[in-house]
């Protein structure tokens, strides 16, 4: 026994000595599987943590109030731009049509100078135009970005009306508007003025001036002028039976009117002969020229002669 175990021993102690190595064998582990909807889940929750909030912003930016002030301010600034820049107001006015209305008064009456194009009323320029004396008919155009075209239409005068220090043109309806330029051709009808009218004139014009300056304004000077100024007035009878002698006697180039007596003219041979109103004045010069060829056959020069009534014709002789 004791051979035995000695004998092992010696064994043992020839074997090389071990060393113990730590190592870990590599174990092959069953491989996992994330169900599907576990990773939609992983990506959702991923998502959700980055996702910027677009449709807050897309409704906040796209809501009809953010949609109402974006627009209130393009418009505020598009009013703001346009009315800083000079090329939006009417500097420029031309008038077409005027013939002896001056082009700058027609222009004053529109009140379209200097205005911008936004405040322009065409409709009411052409009214206002129309309030001149001798327009019978203005339009007005506006175009953008400041052009405007006025066209006028002037009454043609017929006659010349004198009324004391005034001179009007006569229309062919017998308005009568001042005249503003000496015209050639055209037939002078004068009023006669008696002492007292002349007198009542005067006064009158007086009173239009001493009015005119004691207003503080222009509208409350027109108003006393209107008050104060008599209106010039031609009676329609006195204005067809002038026209009528100056067809049939050409030469005649002044007539005068007295509300008593009508129409009157100067003959060149030294008297006056009254013809009074209405349109039978053929008549009226047969029976004055039938006169003056018995008056001057008898050697008698006539003062005057009136064939105011032709049935009555009469006659003051020298």
């Amino acid at each position: 026994m004791f051979g035995r175990r000695s004998s092992r021993k010696k064994n043992r102690r020839k074997q090389p000595r071990m060393r113990r190595i730590d190592t870990v064998a590599p174990i092959s582990q069953p491989r996992l599987r994330i169900p599907k909807a576990a990773k939609k889940r992983r990506r959702r929750n991923r998502r959700q943590r980055v996702r910027i909030p677009t449709a807050g912003i897309r409704q906040a930016l796209f809501s009809a109030r953010w949609i109402s002030l974006t627009l209130l301010a393009f418009t505020v600034y598009a009013i703001i731009l346009t009315g800083q820049f000079e090329d939006f107001y009417l500097t420029q006015i031309p008038v077409d049509g005027v013939v002896s209305i001056p082009a700058a008064e027609v222009v004053e009456a529109s009140q379209l100078a200097g205005v911008h194009i936004f405040a322009t009323d065409p409709n009411e320029a052409a009214e206002n135009i129309m309030t001149l004396p001798g327009i019978t008919a203005a339009s007005v155009k506006v175009a953008w970005p400041n052009q405007v075209d006025i066209v006028v239409k002037e009454d043609t005068p017929i006659a010349v009306w004198l009324d004391g220090r005034n001179q009007y043109w006569v229309t062919k309806d017998g308005d009568l508007i001042p005249a503003r330029t000496a015209t050639t051709g055209l037939l002078t009808i004068e009023a006669e003025l008696t002492e007292t009218e002349q007198l009542q004139q005067e006064l009158a014009a007086e009173a239009e001036a001493t009015a005119a300056k004691e207003q503080s304004t222009e509208n409350e000077a027109e108003d006393a002028a209107a008050t104060t100024t008599p209106t010039p007035f031609l009676p329609r009878e006195a204005l067809v039976g002038a026209l009528q002698l100056r067809q049939l006697r050409p030469n005649i180039d002044r007539l005068y009117f007295r509300p008593g007596n009508g129409l009157s003219f100067q003959d060149g041979r030294g008297w006056r002969v009254y013809f009074g109103t209405g349109n039978d004045m053929e008549q009226k010069l047969a029976v004055y020229e039938t006169i003056v060829e018995e008056l001057l056959a008898q050697g008698i020069t006539p003062v005057y002669i009136s064939v105011a009534n032709q049935e009555r014709p009469y006659y003051k002789a020298q």
